[in-house]
């Protein structure tokens, strides 16, 4: 749509996981550092935890574009409770045949491809992400699985990828033993302002574009926005470009970014719920400004002073977003 507009060669925040779009913050270059190592070092799990958005699939699509033909991998990319027979999931990972076989048949499918890989000097790594979904038990089958491995080699390495929430499950009593097997932990932090500026930056450069369309303070916006998840960085950038692009602007400032913004917390209000509301309850909109109850009143009445601000020319779009009670993207 804005592509040719802003000479694009592709959409430069797209929410699909891409590796070639890959910025590395500190925290995101000292993951990919411990992956390495988890990988070189043979380490029998790996767990990298972060916000939804935070960046984890793509930095493990990233590296396992690195690995050479000496590393076999597996991925399980649907981690969900109602899991079943884990070791079927972990076949289909890797291309076996898993139907109509009993466990035991399962297992020695498996053991006979990892036997066969090791004998071919491959290393067989199996990633699971979205692993804060998995149930204690399936998580007490993985560390199961881990026997396998036989004296000083390690014929199976297993990398875990989850939300906060999977820290949270491996601190359980019942999962101590697994937690006492893990090689390698990360949790990766969101953008800081100057990593939004930058990631902002480098993905308009890597699609093509002008690294400068965003200007410093829609880049500041974004981030207050967004508070520093990539994910939801491109989900507002993008909308901005668009915006842009409709209004045919040469470059991308605070306003656009406060229009979007207006535009979304319209939307919101309007699917606030209003079941209830009397004409007293309304009239007590004053009341509740004062008492800083998130009303649909005082959400209307915020965005409609920033408008104002806006139209205006009175004040800042940054200091018009401050005042804002800001939707979720």
């Amino acid at each position: 749509m804005y592509e040719s507009y802003y000479g694009f060669n592709e959409r430069p925040f797209s929410l699909l996981p891409d590796p070639d779009f890959l910025y590395l913050s500190k925290s995101h270059e000292t993951a990919l550092t411990l992956l390495e190592y988890g990988f070189m070092s043979q380490a029998g799990f790996t767990v990298i935890t972060g916000e939804i958005g935070s960046g984890k699939t793509t930095l493990s699509r990233h590296m396992l574009n690195q690995m050479g033909k000496k590393v076999t991998i597996g991925l399980i990319t649907n981690a969900q409770k109602s899991f079943g027979e884990l070791l079927q999931w972990v076949l289909l990972a890797f291309g076996l045949d898993y139907k109509n076989k009993t466990k035991v048949e399962l297992y020695q499918t498996f053991n006979d491809f990892l036997i066969d890989e090791y004998s071919k000097n491959h290393r067989t790594v199996l990633m699971i992400d979205e692993a804060q979904n998995l149930s204690v038990e399936t998580m007490e089958e993985l560390r199961m699985l881990s026997n396998i491995n036989a004296d000083k080699h390690q014929v199976l390495q297993m990398v875990l990828l989850g939300q906060p929430e999977l820290r949270t499950m491996l601190r359980r009593p019942e999962l101590e033993q697994f937690s006492q097997r893990i090689s390698v932990d990360f949790h990766l932090k969101r953008l800081d302002e100057e990593e939004t500026k930058a990631y902002i930056k480098h993905r308009l450069a890597a699609a093509g574009g002008n690294p400068d369309l965003f200007d410093d303070e829609a880049c500041e916006a974004a981030f207050m926005l967004s508070h520093g998840t990539p994910r939801i960085i491109n989900r507002v950038c993008d909308l901005a470009l668009v915006y842009g692009f409709a209004e045919e602007k040469q470059q991308i400032t605070a306003e656009i970014m406060l229009e979007v913004t207006m535009d979304k917390a319209e939307v919101e209000n309007a699917a606030t719920p209003r079941l209830g509301l009397t004409e007293s309850t309304t009239r007590n909109t004053d009341t509740d400004e004062q008492m800083g109850n998130d009303t649909p009143g005082r959400v209307s009445g915020v965005v409609a002073n920033a408008q104002k601000e806006l139209q205006s020319h009175l004040g800042h779009a940054i200091d018009a977003l401050r005042k804002m009670k800001l939707p979720k993207f």
